[in-house]
């Protein structure tokens, strides 16, 4: 049976969704963007700190389904222009100690709230 994770301590779901879902050792996590929890406010002052407010969120999710950044399999980063690539790379990197997961970043039209990063992850244990 699947479990349902959301927690107060990352951005709760705008529609009809979860944050995350543990479904038979893997973790499903939704896409994050730069919300933070506490005053339900972008946090767009730099790209750096809207990428840390995603990686934070993510951290958040991951810690109530009771798994941590060396269980990522699998990462999606969506940006609003590829030419954000190199710092978002290297900001996202620090979150990992060596083990890095499959990952794709692509560059789409839009994201929601006009953010520039979104990024949703899928995480496995045993």
């Amino acid at each position: 049976m699947n479990k349902i994770i959301n927690t107060s301590n990352a951005p709760a779901p705008i529609g009809p969704y979860n944050q995350a879902v543990i479904a038979g050792g893997f973790l499903f996590m939704s896409g994050q963007v730069a919300i933070n929890p506490a005053t339900g406010e972008l946090t767009q002052s730099s790209l750096s700190e809207e990428t840390h407010q995603v990686m934070r969120n993510l951290k958040a999710v991951l810690l109530e389904a009771g798994y941590g950044f060396e269980h990522v399999v699998k990462t999606t980063i969506f940006l609003s222009d590829m030419g954000l690539f190199t710092e978002v790379n290297e900001i996202y990197g620090s979150y990992f100690e060596d083990h890095f997961p499959a990952r794709e970043t692509v560059a789409v039209k839009g994201l929601p709230k006009g953010v520039n990063v979104e990024i949703s992850m899928t995480a496995y244990k045993d």
